[in-house]
């Protein structure tokens, strides 16, 4: 999910936080958190690529469900899936059943091992593309970022599938790469906080 930067709400939470518990939850607890457990990154990536088009609410609330069938995404078991499983998840109605999304999660499992010999882990390379926090923020929000053309140019020059600029951006803000908490929200000081205590992937 890509979210806008925008100005704290009554709440003074991120406005795009809204009132619905489970969105409030992930806004207070999760997102904006540094990630750097390879499956996790690999959930994110996945769920991020199945939210194209989709509102992430709908996506958080199938959560359990995606884990259970894509074997809580660790990867290098979904890279063993086949037609069969592709077939079984077309059948199952706690996930989006989109076959394109479903057969790019496979394909990016089998990425996802490669990536992992060549750069050490996946968590290795994704971070690489970190945000500097230091460097100057255009105004206004925004949907990509030059660190998140990169990260999608890099990952389909390997063979991944959906995950383009806008998708990896929203996977950036999500996993801390980036913090776009609004600056009155509560969770923008936690958030980096975290990034300042987080030890980078080497």
């Amino acid at each position: 999910m890509a979210a806008d930067p925008d100005p704290a709400g009554a709440s003074g939470r991120c406005a795009w936080a809204g009132q619905t518990p489970l969105y409030l939850d992930y806004h207070d607890r999760e997102w904006g958190m540094p990630v750097g457990d390879d499956v996790a990154l690999f959930e994110r990536i996945s769920l991020e690529g199945f939210q194209s088009g989709l509102s992430w609410l709908t996506i958080l609330r199938k959560r359990e469900a995606f884990r259970a069938a894509f074997a809580g995404f660790d990867f290098r078991r979904v890279a063993t899936f086949g037609e069969a499983d592709v077939q079984r998840l077309l059948q199952d109605a706690g996930i989006v059943r989109h076959r394109g999304k479903i057969e790019a999660v496979i394909n990016n499992a089998g990425r996802a091992v490669e990536l992992c010999e060549e750069a050490g882990s996946l968590a290795a390379f994704v971070w690489r593309y970190e945000e500097d926090p230091q460097a100057p923020r255009p105004a206004g929000p925004r949907a990509e970022s030059p660190q998140s053309r990169a990260l999608s140019k890099a990952l389909k020059q390997r063979g991944w599938k959906f995950v383009g600029p806008t998708t990896m951006y929203a996977l950036m803000q999500a996993v801390g790469m980036v913090n776009d908490h609004a600056p009155g929200c509560p969770a923008h000081a936690t958030s980096e906080a975290a990034r300042r205590a987080f030890r980078r992937p080497a």
